[in-house]
C-alpha cells in the first residue's frame, strides 16, 4: 500500500510529466544562440545554468539537451 500523502504524490506525478515532456520537444535555436551556447561551453564546461544566463529566454535544461 502506498503511504505517500495525495499531494506528495500527485506533485511527483506532475515531475514526471514535465521531464517526459521536455525530452520529446524540438528545440530550435538562433544561430546567435548556437555560437553563445558554443562559446560559453568552452569556457565554462558542462555549467549549463551559467550558460543559460547568458541566452535570454532560455531554461538550463533546454541548453543541456541542445548541447548534448
Amino acid at each position: 500500500m502506498d503511504r505517500r500523502r495525495r499531494k506528495q504524490a500527485k506533485t511527483r506525478q506532475e515531475d514526471y510529466e514535465e521531464v517526459n515532456s521536455l525530452a520529446w520537444e524540438v528545440i530550435t535555436m538562433t544561430e546567435q544562440e548556437e555560437d553563445i551556447i558554443r562559446r560559453m561551453h568552452k569556457l565554462v564546461g558542462d555549467r549549463w545554468h551559467l550558460i543559460a544566463g547568458r541566452v535570454p529566454g532560455r531554461k538550463p535544461e533546454e541548453i543541456e539537451r541542445f548541447g548534448s
